[in-house]
């Protein structure tokens, strides 16, 4: 008979790409069903009121400039945008669109439109504006700052020569620099010089002299050194008062220049704030609201009579004036209006007429026109819609859209101009109100099809744990051929009239992979069916069905508790407690006996790992703790390396040796004493790049080289220290753990390296108590092996292949009891993710740490380090979870595909708990929750292929048990 190992181990790789292929197509679920931006075609632009009220505007944007940092009381700081605020424009809120990053928010500002939410993960300047915005429709356009946002603009323009950039070199962004308001001050530096340059330029004079003109202004300087020093810094506020001065300089020459005609319209803004970490990213209040000043040609004066005054005004000392908050999307609408050029035509902003200063009817004239041009969106999406759907519902409130047109149009012919204009204003919100009506359309289906799809993926998985890896083999049942070959028909002839349903609808092609996996799965669930309803029965007729179904539903409720740790971290500080306290006492009493060493060892260091979690997630550099940390990580490395061998030679008690060379561990090994050298070196290296980065001297070359040699010695160094034949578990776990301790070192600010090194003692703890407590019990767990064997007919020795995969005849079947080894493992991966920030919020983890490493920005390879220091605990969890695994008996791939098969669970929480409206926080929290959790199995697989590697083949001995 043929070995049934090959076919189980393909099974098991085609389940895993299965898995993999599924979970990333379905990630994106979450873009196409609720963010997918209802961008349409072929609509005509509709041309702002004539005569337009200013020849040119100018657009100032401070890249990451927080609202509430230059409104504050202290707003000398900035005493021309103060004087504006004042005394003759108008101000507010603009409140940015999660993702809060720089390209999603110039889009906002600038093309009136909310961009698709993945578009920020296609780049910036690579990546042009795909559609209409205000550059677009100027007769010219010059640019100047950053080249990260500009090209976007001038390469989607639909005439190249319409927009001009002017733009400093990359290298120019250094965080390290003492000020990274140069920047800003190279954008003042240069408009001075073109100017200078235009006087030669008879074609560029009669340019700059015509109408619709528009200078655009992005001032990064505050950005960077937001994200350097931080919002609260002197940097970042001696900045403000750079720009402001700056502005000031700007706004005298051009009036000047244009010989005080009265015929440019200002308007200064940001594209996002900056969280008190100098992030940002995510819904945060500090991210989304941003200044919105406007003044000169067609700009409102200041208004004393309607003053707002709530917590924001008076705590900036404005509550005596009115403050017009705004959306982002709305400043489009403004700028194009303020010079008379069409409307972006895919803009939903809604004209915020408080910052106009004109007559009655120019103003229900303007209104009604950007309801228009909205209006004309809708009609296409309507349009689009009715054509692809069987039975088409439209939008109720817009039937009547004809005689709405006619009545605003006869109100403002009858001089009626407030009600015209708040009948424009309905029209526009029922407009929007409409696209997002089509956006939704197809929503139930979508939701649906997607659960079902979560479903299935879970059904099909379990059903191949309990086959290959609990001994639910049934020999007696296999599924008739002839029916597996009706079940594939069935499911091709499904996914065809799925298919032509969708090609019906116009369908978006990810739609047809959804359905693709979808139908597949649920093909292979219903060819196991009759293997299913026999695993059902057999155990409902056994005694022990209400025990297991306790431990499954116990197991369900500790996923339950891990989908509310992702709304508040705080949760697994008494879980951890209460695994510290509780699970040892539920021991046998000898157990406790025995091992209470084992047991203080581990409530201790529950208890250590579980301050973590109350911490803040937005932090100061403190060299003190980074050093207390490497310090401890230095002296348990100093301690591992002297009582290793005493371990590997199994002198401790507990242990039973199986080394064939007694004398291979007698002295620390080499490598051990190397990596104690790169820590301490890390450690030095880490103080010495903080006081330079402090004292402004900038990154030493030496400190930067070094650096990075530190870093690829941690990933060649497991590598040389091969996994030798009979190496001891315990010496590789060191290896593995001093190897990640100095990239952690280098990439931390503050307590991180602490927590490493507590969360790594509860690491080992973990594994001390599992392998005791198996060791100790294994004879309860024979037995409910033994009466699992009674309740089902099983094949033993296609079984025993099919759950060991290995020679090894000592490799047991999964168990109800085994939901509790992935139950802590679950928790303790959900403890890496939140030990030192918040996974779910781009804005809780810093960059500051990247500045050991290179200072110039570039937001991928900052991006690569971080993501660097999130992953060490997780390859460090991996490794000791693989000792766990074999620790226990249990074939490699078998709890790891029991946690994959069930973390769907906390997937369906998250999708069903995703949200489009409410606060961007709210919304970026859901986004990014739904995101982790179905990215969990190709997180799952790269931790065990790594866990894999780095102790595949390390001796475990047996231990040895304590008699009484």
């Amino acid at each position: 008979m043929a070995d049934p190992k090959p076919r189980s181990s393909n099974r098991l790789a085609r389940l895993l790409v299965l898995g993999v292929l599924f979970h990333v197509v379905y990630s994106w679920s979450i873009f196409d069903i609720y963010f997918r931006s209802p961008l349409v075609h072929g609509m005509t632009p509709v041309e702002a009121p004539q005569p337009a009220p200013a020849s040119r505007l100018v657009l100032f944007v401070a890249d990451g400039l927080r609202a509430d940092k230059l409104f504050e009381k202290q707003l000398d700081r900035a005493p021309f945008l103060k004087d504006i605020v004042m005394n003759t424009g108008s101000f507010g809120i603009s409140r940015t669109h999660v993702p809060t990053e720089s390209r999603p928010g110039h889009v906002a500002l600038i093309a009136g439109f909310y961009e698709d939410v993945s578009a920020v993960t296609k780049g910036w300047k690579h990546n042009p504006v795909e559609f209409d915005s205000v550059f677009n429709e100027s007769r010219k356009t010059w640019s100047f700052g950053s080249p990260d946002i500009l090209p976007m603009f001038a390469d989607g323009a639909s005439d190249k020569h319409r927009v001009e950039t002017f733009m400093y070199p990359p290298e120019f962004e250094d965080f390290a620099e003492k000020d990274a308001s140069m920047l800003d001050t190279w954008v003042f530096d240069k408009v001075d010089e073109f100017f200078e340059n235009a006087q030669k330029n008879q074609t560029t004079l009669d340019l700059l002299r015509s109408d619709k003109i528009v200078f655009f202004l992005h001032l990064l300087g505050l950005d960077t050194n937001g994200h350097a020093h931080r919002p609260y810094s002197k940097e970042y506020l001696n900045n403000i008062q750079l720009v402001d001065s700056g502005i000031k300089r700007f706004v005298e020459n051009w009036d000047a220049f244009f010989n005080h005609d009265g015929k440019t319209a200002y308007v200064f803004t940001a594209d996002h704030g900056m969280s008190n970490r100098g992030n940002h990213g995510d819904g945060n209040p500090d991210n989304t609201e941003t200044p919105l000043i406007a003044w000169g040609a067609g700009i409102a004066g200041p208004d004393r009579k309607n003053a707002v005054v709530d917590s924001y005004s008076i705590d900036w000392g404005l509550d005596k004036l009115k403050r017009v908050d705004v959306n982002q999307a709305d400043v489009a609408p403004l700028m194009s209006t303020l010079i008379g050029i069409p409307y972006p035509m895919n803009s939903v902003g809604e004209l915020p007429l408080a910052y106009l200063n004109n007559t009655a009817h120019y103003k229900a004239e303007a209104a009604f026109r950007n309801a228009r041009q909205i209006l004309r969106q809708f009609f296409v999406k309507q349009e689009s819609k009715r054509s692809t759907e069987l039975y088409f519902e439209p939008f109720p409130f817009l039937l009547n859209h004809e005689a709405l047109i006619q009545e605003i149009q006869g109100l403002i012919a009858k001089d009626l101009m407030d009600t015209a204009i708040e009948k424009s204003q309905e029209l526009a919100k029922l407009c929007i109100e409409g696209l997002r009506y089509y956006q939704i359309y197809d929503w139930l289906f979508l939701r649906g099809m997607i659960s079902v799809g979560y479903l299935g993926w879970i059904a099909n998985s379990l059903l191949f744990v309990f086959k290959n890896y609990a001994g639910y083999s049934f020999g007696a049942i296999e599924e008739d051929e002839r029916d597996r070959k009706m079940v594939t028909y069935g499911a091709v002839v499904f996914f065809a009239a799925f298919s032509a349903f969708m090609y019906m609808k116009q369908s978006h092609p990810n739609y047809y992979l959804y359905i693709a996996f979808l139908v597949y799965l649920w093909a292979q669930v219903f060819k196991e069916r009759r293997f299913a309803w026999t695993l059902i029965t057999s155990n409902l007729k056994s005694g022990a069905w209400m025990m297991d179904f306790s431990k499954g539903a116990l197991y369900f409720v500790g996923l339950e508790i891990l989908v509310c740790s992702y709304f508040a971290r705080e949760i697994l500080t008494p879980a951890l407690i209460v695994a510290g306290i509780v699970w040892p006492m539920l021991t046998p009493e000898s157990f406790q006996k025995n091992n209470s060493g084992i047991l203080s060892y581990w409530r201790i260091s529950c208890i250590g790992t579980s301050i973590f979690l109350m911490l803040p997630v937005e932090f100061d550099e403190d060299m003190r703790l980074v050093t207390l940390g490497g310090i401890l990580i230095l002296v348990s490395g100093i301690f591992a390396a002297y009582f290793l061998p005493l371990y590997a030679q199994a002198k401790l008690p507990g242990t039973k040796s199986r080394s064939k060379n007694p004398n291979e561990d007698k002295a620390p090994p080499a490598v051990i004493m190397l990596q104690l050298l790169v820590i301490f070196l890390s450690i030095v290296i880490v103080n010495d790049t903080s006081s330079r980065l402090k004292a402004k001297k900038g990154l030493p070359l030496l400190n930067q080289v070094a650096s990075w040699l530190i870093l690829a010695s941690c990933a060649a160094i497991p590598m040389m220290d091969s996994v030798k034949e009979g190496q001891h578990y315990l010496r590789r776990l060191v290896v593995i753990y001093l190897s990640f301790a100095p990239v952690f070192i280098l990439l931390s600010i503050s307590y991180e390296a602490l927590f490493y090194f507590c969360f790594s003692q509860t690491l080992l703890s973990w594994l001390l108590m599992e392998r005791q407590l198996y060791s100790e019990t294994s004879e309860p767990l024979g037995n409910d092996y033994a009466d699992v064997t009674k309740r089902v007919t099983r094949s033993s020795s296609k079984a025993a292949a099919n759950a060991s995969n290995s020679n090894d005849a000592s490799f047991r079947f999964l168990t109800t009891n085994d939901l509790r080894t992935a139950t802590i493992f679950l928790f303790l991966i959900n403890v890496a993710f939140f030990g030192t920030g918040n996974i779910a919020s781009v804005a809780s983890f810093t960059i500051d740490s990247v500045y050991r490493f290179f200072t110039v920005f570039n937001p991928f390879l900052m991006a690569a380090l971080v993501i660097v220091k999130m992953w060490v605990p997780f390859f460090l969890l991996s490794a000791v979870f693989g000792v766990v695994s074999r620790s226990i008996r249990l074939p490699a791939f078998s709890l790891f595909l029991l946690v994959l098969s069930t973390t769907d669970v906390m997937t369906l929480n998250f999708f069903f708990l995703v949200r489009d409206d409410g606060s961007w926080l709210e919304i970026g929290t859901t986004i990014s929750h739904f995101i982790i959790a179905s990215s969990f199995i190709v997180f799952q697989i790269v931790l065990f292929s790594v866990g894999h590697f780095l102790v595949g083949r390390v001796l475990i001995p047996e231990v040895r048990v304590k008699k009484d």
